[in-house]
C-alpha cells in the first residue's frame, strides 16, 4: 500500500505527539541563496512579454494556441537557464482579450510532467478554471474557454498542479492576461508604449545558471514538497522583472500606467521610488486585481503580497529630466530591495490624464449577506502542515457549499503572513483588522493578512456552479495544503 503525504505527516505528527516531543516554531519564509555572484544591477533593459496573437477568429471567439514546454532562457547576462514556458517564454506571452468576448485556449503540454492552468482572478466555469487535480498530462492538449464575463482587469494565469504549484511557477509556468472593456477604454489613461505590465518575482539560481528550488523530490513525481526549513515559503535572491534581473527603462517626463504583478511565491514587497518626487505620493493607484476602482487613490510606498495585482500610474515630469529614479523593495534589504531604474531622458508632449471619477462601483453592503463563515489559516504543528480551520486540504471534503447569487460574509483569520485567494469570484473588504486597509480599495480576488490579522470580505457567488479552491498564494503553504473547497450550488 502506498501512502499520500499527508497520510505519512498525520502519522508522523501522531508519532511525535506520543513520544512528547516538541516540534519547532511556526515556518517562517527563507532565503535560499544563489551559488553565483549575482549581476550588477540595472544593467540589462527592462523587457516586455509579447503579446499572443489569435491563430483563429471567430464572430464570438478569439482562438489562441499554448504549449508548455522546455526551454532554455538567458535570465542572467551570459548564463543559460533551463525553463518551463508557455510557448517557451518566460514570463509566458500575454493575452489581451475584451469583456463578453470569449477566448479559446488550446494548450499543449509539451512538458514530463502534469499540468494544470488557472487564470487567475477569471470568473470561470469550472471545467476550465484549473481545479488541482484536473491534470492536463504530458503529450496532451486541451482546449480551455474564458467566457470574459466580468470588468477590465489585469489578471495572470500561471500553472496550479496540486502539490508542485511553487516548484512549478518558480520554473516558469507565470504569464499576463489582460482583459479590456469599453469603460476602460474611454478614459484617458496612458496607453501603447506608456501602458507596461511588470511582473515581479524573486528566484535564486545555481552554480551552472539553472533555477534553485528546495523540493523534497527534484523530479517532481512524489508529493513530498519542500526541504522543511523552507515550508514557510521559499525567498529567491535575484529580483526578476519580466524575467530580467533589476532591469532599467528609459522613460519621458510623462504619465506611465504600470500594471504591477507580485508574482513571486513567497516574498512580499513594500514597493517605493528614490529619490520622492515633490509632494511624495508617487504611485497613484488607478485599479486592483479586480479592475478601476471609484477614484484614483494616492500612495507613498505600495504593499504588495504574492499575486496580488496594483494598477497604478507614474507621472515622470515631477522629477528633471535626467534624474535617476529607482524602484525599492522597502521590505528587504541588500539586493532584494531593489527592483527597478528609471531614467528620465526627454521631454514629451503628454495627452494623457487621470480622472477624478474612474468607474462606478457599488457599495459594500454588509445587510445584504445572508450567512457569515470563518475560517483560521494556521499552521498545524501536529501535521507539520498548513491547514484551513484545522484541517489540510482534501479534494473529497467539501468545506462550503454557498448558493448561487448568494452574498455571503468570509471572515479569514490569519496565525501568520498569509495571501488568501478565492478562484471564481472578487469581493470587497470590509474590514481588515478593524480598519479599511490602505491597499483593499475596489473589488479584489487576493487579500493579504499579517500575522494575527482578520478580515471580513463579502462575497457575491456570481457566474457558475461547480468546485472551486480558496488557498493561500504564499505558494509553499499551498502546496503543504493549505487549501479547501467551496462548491456553488
Amino acid at each position: 500500500m502506498t501512502l499520500s503525504r499527508r497520510e505519512l505527516l498525520g502519522m508522523a505528527g501522531a508519532a511525535l505527539t506520543e513520544l512528547g516531543c516538541t516540534l519547532g516554531a511556526r515556518p517562517e519564509p527563507r532565503l535560499l541563496p544563489s551559488e553565483i555572484p549575482l549581476p550588477k544591477p540595472f544593467q540589462v533593459p527592462l523587457p516586455r512579454p509579447a503579446v499572443l496573437k489569435p491563430a483563429a477568429t471567430e464572430p464570438d471567439i478569439d482562438c489562441y494556441e499554448l504549449d508548455a514546454r522546455p526551454a532554455a532562457a538567458t535570465l542572467l547576462p551570459g548564463l543559460t537557464t533551463p525553463i518551463w514556458g508557455y510557448n517557451g517564454a518566460f514570463p509566458g506571452p500575454t493575452i489581451e482579450a475584451r469583456r463578453g468576448r470569449r477566448v479559446s485556449v488550446r494548450l499543449r503540454n509539451s512538458l514530463p510532467l502534469p499540468i494544470v492552468p488557472h487564470l487567475h482572478g477569471g470568473r470561470t466555469p469550472p471545467e476550465s478554471d484549473g481545479y488541482p487535480t484536473d491534470l492536463l498530462q504530458p503529450g496532451h492538449t486541451r482546449e480551455y474557454v474564458y467566457p470574459n464575463e466580468q470588468r477590465a482587469a489585469t489578471l495572470w494565469y500561471h500553472d496550479h498542479r496540486m502539490d508542485f504549484t511553487g516548484a512549478q511557477v518558480w520554473r516558469g509556468l507565470a504569464g499576463f492576461y489582460l482583459l479590456r472593456d469599453d469603460e476602460e477604454l474611454r478614459l484617458p489613461l496612458p496607453r501603447g508604449e506608456k501602458e507596461i505590465a511588470l511582473a515581479i518575482c524573486d528566484r535564486s539560481f545555481t552554480k551552472n545558471g539553472a533555477l534553485h528550488y528546495p523540493s523534497l523530490d527534484p523530479a517532481l513525481l512524489q508529493p513530498a514538497g519542500v526541504e522543511h526549513a523552507y515550508m514557510g515559503g521559499v525567498l529567491g535572491d535575484v529580483i526578476l522583472v519580466n524575467g530580467a534581473p533589476w532591469p532599467k527603462l528609459d522613460v519621458a517626463a510623462t504619465r506611465y500606467r504600470f500594471r504591477i504583478l507580485n508574482a513571486s511565491n513567497a516574498r512580499r514587497y513594500e514597493l517605493a521610488l528614490d529619490p520622492a518626487p515633490p509632494g511624495g505620493h508617487p504611485f497613484i493607484q488607478i485599479g486592483s486585481d479586480g479592475g478601476l476602482l471609484a477614484a484614483p487613490l494616492p500612495h507613498g510606498t505600495l504593499l504588495i503580497s504574492p499575486a496580488e495585482r496594483f494598477d497604478v500610474v507614474v507621472d515622470f515630469s515631477r522629477w528633471p529630466v535626467g534624474s535617476v529614479i529607482t524602484m525599492k523593495n522597502r521590505d528587504a534589504d541588500g539586493a532584494a530591495g531593489q527592483i527597478l531604474q528609471f531614467h528620465v531622458t526627454h521631454q514629451e508632449k503628454d495627452e494623457s490624464a487621470i480622472p477624478a471619477v474612474l468607474s462606478t462601483l457599488p457599495p459594500a453592503d454588509a445587510s445584504a449577506a445572508t450567512l457569515t463563515r470563518e475560517f483560521s489559516f494556521a499552521y498545524n504543528r501536529g501535521l507539520m502542515s498548513w491547514t484551513i480551520n484545522g484541517k489540510p486540504f482534501d479534494a473529497a471534503r467539501m468545506d462550503a457549499r454557498p448558493k448561487l447569487g448568494d452574498t455571503e460574509i468570509w471572515r479569514l483569520k490569519s496565525d501568520f503572513s498569509h495571501p488568501l485567494h478565492l478562484h471564481l469570484v472578487h469581493f470587497q473588504v470590509l474590514s481588515h483588522s478593524g480598519r479599511p486597509g490602505p491597499f483593499d480599495a475596489g473589488w479584489k480576488d487576493t487579500v493579504a493578512l499579517r500575522a494575527g490579522e482578520t478580515a471580513n470580505i463579502l462575497v457575491k457567488f456570481e457566474g457558475y456552479r461547480g468546485r472551486y479552491v480558496v488557498h493561500c498564494h504564499n505558494l509553499e503553504h499551498e502546496d503543504m495544503a493549505m487549501m479547501a473547497n467551496f462548491e456553488v450550488i
